[in-house]
Order: structure tokens, then sequence, then C-alpha cells
């Protein structure tokens, strides 16, 4: 039995046919099923028959990392640079217990998605096998400083492979820490390989083909709707993840995206007007102070929950409509900013700007201190805080009102 044979497997009562697939362990027999999904068996409790050898050629044979990985070079095709941190377009399916890991590096991305091959020239780096739950500023910082790294190194766009959950934070902190003159594009997967509904290939070609174009910014790249027709390409600040699980799970925040991809026929169209390839050296600022909080109010919330993070060098709350908390936290409030604790205040809305000058308990909070978020979303507001108490020379207020990487808008316009 090899990798391609297709195979009936028994296994006390049940029957699988399939094609036998690579595995990580020589303890798993690994089979792709007619309904596209893959099963795990323990080898040694089941009886393998082949039914047809060779029946389909399988790329990535062999196991571990590295296994049947050809990167072959073409002059006449950009250059990329891959750089995987982990999450679920870059993970496998550890059958010994159903769980998906993150565990691929750069080249085993082209290994799992043939359609990049003859796209581009690639380059590999990986700078976290994590899943985006485990992210941390610091990996930011990383990544933002590899990210320099391969564009001093010649290459002419970068796609950064990350977990959905926490990638909108990431895209953020890289927006704001890295001036570029190449597009940055952000990629995911909603769902794993060995999934028929799997979104991997969409995204990664749809990324490689957004990294190719003339927008030098920082784009988060996915699925456009359910069909595998377009991905979307999503300014970073101003993206968010909406839903758990869809496929187009991110959307632009009042407005349309930036722009899309094409899948078959691999062309990017942009709405709007974005920064152009060339146009600004790549520039890095990596500085962050991580002593910076996120307060949701919810009615009823207790004067302690800000106290809890009154030590902080910063804070932003999710305040309600407008941006109001309750009457009682404002002189407390007052108190810390006097002490030197930046506030600014967001709208847990999903849409629209914060305007504390229509009722009382809005002009007490700019009375207090309180600066006002405009239309940033609360967890971009918060990554622009940590950079801007790093690196900003103007006054605090002033540079969290001042548009850096297209989080903001002066005004609010309908979405088209």
């Amino acid at each position: 039995m090899n990798e391609g044979d297709r195979v009936r497997v028994e296994r006390g009562e049940q029957t699988y046919e399939g094609v036998v697939l690579p595995s990580s362990t020589t303890e798993q027999l690994v089979v792709k099923l007619p309904s596209g999904y893959n099963v795990g068996l323990d080898r040694t409790e089941a009886t393998v028959e082949v039914l047809e050898s060779g029946a389909h050629k399988v790329a990535g044979g062999g196991t571990g990392a590295g296994a049947d990985s050809t990167v072959t070079f073409d002059e006449d095709l950009p250059t990329i640079a891959l750089i995987s941190t982990g999450g679920t377009i870059a993970s496998t399916v550890d059958y010994r217990t159903g769980a998906v890991t993150a565990q691929f590096d750069a080249e085993d991305i082209l290994r799992a998605v043939p359609e990049l091959t003859g796209l581009a020239n690639y380059r590999g780096r990986v700078v976290a096998n994590i899943l985006s739950e485990n992210m941390t500023p610091s990996v930011w910082q990383d990544l933002a400083r590899a990210i320099r790294e391969e564009i001093a190194a010649g290459a002419d766009g970068v796609v950064v492979m990350h977990g959905t959950d926490t990638m909108q934070f990431t895209a953020s902190a890289v927006a704001f820490m890295l001036e570029t003159p190449v597009p940055i594009v952000f990629t995911g997967s909603q769902r794993s390989a060995d999934r028929p509904s799997s979104d991997n290939v969409l995204n990664a070609v749809s990324a490689i083909a957004a990294a190719k174009s003339d927008c030098a910014e920082v784009l988060i790249c996915m699925h456009a709707n359910e069909s595998d027709r377009r991905a979307a390409l999503h300014r970073a600040t101003r993206a968010r993840k909406n839903h758990t699980s869809r496929r187009d799970a991110f959307e632009t925040v009042g407005a349309a995206p930036l722009g899309e991809v094409d899948y078959e026929s691999r062309e990017v169209r942009f709405r709007r007007e974005h920064d152009r390839r060339g146009e600004t050296d790549p520039e890095l600022a990596a500085g962050l102070e991580t002593d910076v909080e996120l307060v949701k109010y919810t009615p009823g919330a207790s004067i302690e929950q800000l106290r809890a993070v009154g030590d902080s060098a910063g804070f932003v709350i999710e305040g309600t409509g407008l941006g109001h908390v309750t009457t009682d936290w404002i002189p407390e409030l007052a108190g810390l900013i006097e002490d030197g604790t930046r506030v600014v205040m967001t709208s847990q809305c999903l849409d629209g700007r914060v305007c504390d000058r229509v009722y009382d308990t809005g002009r007490d909070l700019l009375e207090a201190g309180v600066i006002e978020g405009e239309n940033m979303l609360p967890g971009t507001a918060m990554v622009k805080l940590m950079w801007v108490l790093a690196n900003a020379e103007e006054p605090v207020a002033e540079a969290m009102q001042t548009p850096l990487a297209g989080e903001l808008t002066e005004r609010s316009v309908p979405v088209r």
C-alpha cells in the first residue's frame, strides 16, 4: 500500500473507501473519502485492501516538513515573501485526537496549495508557529521586523499566513509599525484543508494576486461571500471578523471592502484611493507600550472595573452609543487621567462614530479628559494607543485623532 492508492479499509464493523494520503505519523492511516473529507485510522486496528494502485498522484509524499518540496526560480516572476505565523491555513489535522494543530512551515503551505505554483517566486519564513489565540504584542513586533527585512531583501510583496481569530489585531499593529512600499497581505482559513469546503486555496491564491498589485498597504484577504469566486481585500485597520465560522467572516466596517480579487482571472480591482507601490521607503517603528487595556462597559458595571486598569499607561473604553458610560465612572476617570493614564472612548456599536458633545454625559467625559476615538474600531484603537504611547511626539490626543493607517475617516459615509 502506497500514497495515492485507492483502498478499502475495514475497522470493526466500519468500512471506508478512498485514497491514501500522506500522514505525519507512521501509526496513522489517512484516507481521503469520496465526500472530500479525510479520515484518520489506527493502522493496528485496520485491515486494508488495495483496490487500485497509484490511482491518484499525491503531492507532498513522505512525512515531516520539507518532504518532496521543490521551489524553482523564474526571473520573469515577482518575488513574494511567504511568512507563516500559524493558524488554520497553516495547520494539519492530528488524526490521533481529531484536533487541528498549527505545524506547517512556509514550504508546507506551498505543498498544501499547489495552485500557488507559477504565480510568483517564493521566499519562505516562519516567525511563529501558533494558533492566533496565542498571539502576543511581542510576536507582532517580531513579525513587523521580519516583514521589513524581507522588503529590504527585495521582496515585491509579502503574504502573512495568520489565524483568523486575532488577525485584525496583528494586521493593525503591522499597519501602524511599518511604512511599506509594497503590499502586505494577511490571509488565513476558516476551515482546514481536510474539509471539502476549505477556503485555504482561494484565500492563498488571491492573497498572492493582491501582493503583486500596486496597493502598498496592509490588507486582509479573505472570501468575499460564500461562493468560491471572489476574495475581498479589507484595509487592515478597518476590518473586523464578524462571524465565527463562515468563510466570508471578515467585513470592512462602515464601507465596502477596499478591493477584491477575481479567483479565476486573478484580476485585482480597487474601489477607492490607496497608497501606491514604491511611494515610500520601508520605515519601521516597532515600539509598543504593552500596558494598555480594552474595557467594555455594560450597564451596572462596577467602578472596580476601572480601578483594575487604573495603573495602566492607558486604556480604551467600548462605550455605549455615541460613547457613553455611567455618570458614576466620570469622577474616577477624571482622577486617573489627572494621574497620567490616557483614556480613549470608542463605541461598541458596529458602525458610526463617537460624538461626546450631544448629551451631558459625553460633555462631562470630554471635560474629564477622555479622548474621542472618532470612528475607530475598539480593537484597532487599542493597538493604535499602544503604538502612539511608544512613538508619537505630538500630544496623545492629537495623534489618536489623526489618521495614520486608514483607521479613521474625517466623516462617515453610507456603505456603497
